[in-house]
């Protein structure tokens, strides 16, 4: 089930899944080393679909205003459900809470480079060359709402 809460609104059991997702694949599958914790975590809503049966929470994304624009990031979905539209599912969710939130707001992300032509096909545009981020190759993506 899908759902939105602010870091005081989860329970521990629901954090600790949220984040063993993001450690298992940011950290261990990607094999690298950065502070997986930011104070982000305190300012963002925390958007993730959680298996009903064991608690496990399959797909997950942070969404938080940052000065004159709103970002996303931690974007992932867990590696037995990539591929299946979980995906899309959960871009047009970040979209839909973006327009909610923060009405007009442009959204800027900083996406893996590998993951850029993802985004493009939901209307983001890159706005940089890449550069690198905590050991991996990014580039800044802008999406106007207007």
């Amino acid at each position: 089930m899908w759902q939105i809460k602010k870091i005081d609104e989860l329970s521990s059991l629901e954090l600790y899944h949220l984040l063993k997702l993001r450690i298992d694949t940011f950290v261990v599958e990607q094999t690298r080393i950065y502070h997986e914790l930011d104070d982000n975590d305190l300012i963002a809503y925390h958007l993730y679909y959680q298996d009903k049966t064991n608690s496990d929470v399959l797909a997950y994304a942070r969404i938080f205003e940052v000065d004159d624009h709103v970002t996303f990031g931690r974007v992932v979905i867990t590696k037995k459900l990539r591929g299946t539209g979980m995906g899309k599912q959960l871009i047009e969710r970040i979209l839909s809470l973006c327009q909610e939130k923060w009405p007009n707001k442009e959204i800027i992300i900083e996406a893996q480079a590998q993951v850029a032509g993802f985004y493009e096909k939901f209307g983001f545009k890159k706005s940089s060359e890449p550069f690198i981020f905590e050991s991996t190759p990014h580039v800044e993506m802008k999406y106007r709402v207007n």
